[in-house]
């Protein structure tokens, strides 16, 4: 029988020019043809390749191939493979708290990605093994919910399955991160508002001239954190118009609101030559966040912001000051954090040992920085032991390389120190609640101002109608705040906001971590020497002469 391939082309001639049968069809053909048999009936026989990318039919002694696409074929790779991602989670395996096992095709930055997932719902990790080796990423972590329980709620374990098992695709993680917005209650608000980054150097009172800046720019803060160290202020705030409260995208207002702040946070004194050298300047910008926005997303953008602003390193007045000595009494909060950098030659790893203080989020914090580092986690193991948090990473650059330098060491020793400190703030925690409006946190922050409080970190949110907020306050020296201070300023604003302080982080609610109070003051407590009072003042009328050009 002699046969006649031809290649008919999509929405074209159905007989282009053919091909002879001598000729063997490429691979990915199905092959139709009819034959007689001995009973010279026509029967079909057909002939199926593989890779397919095109059908070949024969008619009457000639064949027509159209597109083909094999519905299999997508799903070759996890037929020979397996799925790209398993994640079991055990609630039997152990009596105290829940396993969950990840494993999954490696790629750079998939530890941070399935620790923020845990994080984002205030998982505590107590314990992980991490290995990556080989291009598989195999994970085990234990950990409890926020109230020191296993995970019960099946709402709960399907998300992590979801989020988890998507990390590797954009679109289906939009999808997981909606169906955690419909499971834990939490709307996807702040996507439609106007994104605003601020870095810089600090200084008592800013984040009371931010506050007020925006109020005169007419912008409404929706949600607004600010983290504050060693001298650098961090800030993301969602802003939008006052009259509207739509975002704000007309590039003019907002070169102008940039132009303004900017003003702001260079309106103090004049760095110098050898802090002019490691900090980048005063910055502020518009920024983008996709659907899907939570919290550790801001976290992770404040880390980054912090670490661009150089808060690594100690101011100079700080630097002359010896830390303070361990408590007599024993006490963790004496134990200072330490973080020693060691080369394994035969593997070629940089073995990085931290040990510190356990608290929530902390593996996310040196996860985070380590991967905005550009350095690969290749091994970890992660534990907890009477209060104190043990992790060792294998890791190397992305270029492949172990740390070779001593001041490549030294400056990521600098990094991890300062990522585990920042979170930990120092001060008295101050909660309020109020009907929310427009330049109500400009006013709460100007109250404080006048009464010689420093906002050292501020997380600032909207729920429906009220506008709760959280501060860690210090007095404008860095000392720890009196309750006096504190009445007073209750007192000028009890009337019209609930009013709830909180120290030594006893019963702190905060997901970012709890407020630790710092060593004893220098001073008798709660009375501002007359210098510190003209100091606060002085400050206060010169912010309000800044030119708004």
């Amino acid at each position: 029988m002699h046969l006649t391939f031809v290649r008919v082309p999509s929405q074209a001639h159905p007989f282009p020019q053919s091909i002879h049968s001598n000729q063997s069809p490429p691979l990915g053909f199905k092959v139709s043809t009819l034959e007689r048999d001995k009973t010279k009936k026509k029967r079909l026989k057909e002939i199926t390749f593989d890779s397919s990318s095109l059908t070949i039919c024969a008619i009457t002694g000639m064949m027509v191939c159209w597109p083909y696409f094999d519905p299999e074929f997508d799903n070759l790779p996890e037929r020979i493979y397996g799925p790209p991602c398993r994640v079991c989670i055990d609630n039997d395996s152990m009596d105290e708290c829940t396993v969950i096992k990840v494993d999954s095709v490696n790629k750079q930055g998939i530890l941070l990605e399935v620790v923020q997932v845990l994080t984002n719902i205030n998982l505590t990790i107590l314990k992980s093994y991490i290995s990556s080796d080989a291009g598989w990423f195999m994970d085990v972590f234990h950990v409890k919910d926020e109230h020191g329980d296993k995970i019960r709620d099946q709402n709960v374990i399907n998300y992590i399955q979801q989020a988890i098992g998507t990390v590797r695709e954009i679109e289906n993680t939009v999808k997981a991160m909606a169906y955690r917005n419909d499971v834990f209650n939490n709307s996807d608000q702040l996507s439609e508002h106007t994104v605003i980054e601020m870095k810089g150097t600090d200084r008592p009172g800013l984040f009371s001239e931010i506050s007020a800046a925006l109020a005169d720019l007419h912008c409404n803060i929706v949600e607004a954190h600010a983290w504050s160290h060693n001298a650098r202020l961090a800030c993301v705030a969602y802003i939008s118009d006052q009259s509207t409260d739509t975002p704000i995208d007309d590039p003019h207002r907002l070169a102008t609101i940039e132009g303004h702040l900017t003003t702001v946070l260079r309106a103090t004194t004049t760095p110098t030559q050898s802090e002019s050298e490691i900090v980048s300047p005063q910055e502020v910008k518009t920024a983008e966040f996709g659907e899907g926005t939570n919290m550790t997303d801001v976290e992770r953008r404040l880390h980054q912001l912090m670490l661009s602003a150089g808060d690594f390193h100690r101011p100079e007045f700080e630097a002359m000051t010896p830390p303070p000595s361990p408590r007599s009494d024993g006490d963790e909060e004496g134990k200072k954090t330490v973080v020693s950098i060691e080369n394994c030659h035969e593997k070629w790893y940089s073995i990085v040992s931290i040990e510190c203080k356990d608290r929530p989020r902390l593996m996310f914090d040196t996860v985070c920085t380590l991967t905005d580092m550009q350095y690969v986690i290749f091994h970890a193991s992660i534990s907890s032991r009477d209060g104190r948090s043990l992790q060792e990473y294998f890791i190397r650059h992305v270029d492949g390389y172990a740390l070779s330098s001593e001041i490549e060491k030294e400056k990521v020793i600098k990094c991890l120190e300062a990522a585990i400190e920042r979170r930990v703030c120092e001060g008295v925690r101050l909660e309020l609640s109020a009907e929310n409006r427009v330049g109500l946190l400009s006013d709460i922050t100007r109250v404080l101002r006048e009464n010689g409080l420093s906002v050292v970190r501020a997380d600032v949110k909207t729920q429906g109608e009220k506008a709760v907020n959280a501060f860690y306050l210090k007095d404008i020296l860095g000392n720890e705040v009196d309750t006096d201070v504190v009445e007073s300023v209750k007192k000028e604003m009890d009337d019209v906001i609930d009013f709830e302080v909180k120290n030594d982080g006893g019963g702190s609610s905060s997901q970012q971590g709890r407020c630790l109070s710092s060593s004893p003051p220098q001073r008798s407590p709660g009375f501002l020497s007359l210098g510190d009072v003209l100091k606060s003042q002085i400050q206060r009328f010169s912010h309000n002469f800044i030119p708004t050009n």
